[in-house]
């Protein structure tokens, strides 16, 4: 009988170089001071939120690469999603704004 293991949960299949931060409601500029301190060690952070938080992120974003690092940063990529509960069809947006620095 052969013996056989199967990763379980998530697998993470490449080392990844970007540094996932959740955004939630907190001050603007003090989140804004922690991506950009992240940004110094890292080539490229992910800003992630959800709902009403959706404006906290798009505004870090636009802190990092209009005000703090203008010209050395830029955003890669935005993805908008919106999930449905199971079952009680409330939907609940989200997004990942992917920032680099050049």
């Amino acid at each position: 009988m052969e013996e056989t293991s199967k990763p379980h949960g998530q697998v993470q299949a490449e080392k990844s170089e970007a540094t996932i931060i959740q955004i939630g409601n907190y001050p603007v500029m003090e989140s804004a001071i922690d991506v950009l301190t992240i940004l110094g060690n890292k080539k490229k952070v992910i800003l992630r939120s959800k709902g009403s938080n959706i404006p906290n992120a798009v505004a870090i974003a636009n802190i990092i690469t209009e005000k703090m690092l203008k010209g050395n940063s830029h955003v890669q990529k935005i993805n908008l999603d919106t999930v449905a509960a199971a079952g009680i069809g409330d939907m609940t947006s989200t997004i990942e704004i992917i920032l680099v620095k050049n």
